[in-house]
């Protein structure tokens, strides 16, 4: 199989009607290494880079899971784009954005197919998101 690890994606495959950044960016906390004491920032294995987290809400009317959180791994703090005038919230594309399905376990003890989400940056949107009745179905 040709697909070995994370699965590169467009910001507009995961996120068609664009997604807005809530709370701030921050570092992803090692559990192994850190202590109660000490909080240790996480370091991808791959590359060696800082990993910092950040969530955003899902703009999707129809999204099941509404708040995602995306692990972004850079050398220094990721800087978020600025507010947009009149929204509370942040709206963000990310760069390099990659997913990798995983199963999840419910309270119920079932499987269900889930998402982890990886960038390696973020930038204000470069298009408008996606409107409903855009001619796609719907609307």
């Amino acid at each position: 199989m040709a697909i070995k690890g994370a699965i590169p994606m467009r910001p507009e495959d995961v996120f068609d009607h664009g997604c807005f950044m809530v709370g701030e960016v921050e570092p992803m906390r090692d559990f192994d290494r850190s202590t109660r004491e000490q909080a240790v920032q996480a370091v991808d294995r791959d590359t060696g880079e800082l990993v910092w987290t950040v969530d955003v809400v899902d703009a999707d009317p129809e999204a099941r899971e509404r708040t995602v959180r995306v692990k972004i791994t850079a050398p220094h703090q990721p800087v978020p784009p600025e507010t947009a005038p009149g929204v509370p919230f942040r709206p963000v594309e990310f760069e390099g954005l990659t997913a990798t399905p995983y199963v999840a376990t419910t309270a119920s003890g079932r499987g269900r197919l889930a998402w982890s989400f990886r960038a390696t940056g973020m930038r204000a949107p470069k298009a408008a998101p996606v409107a409903a009745g855009n001619g796609k179905g719907g609307g």
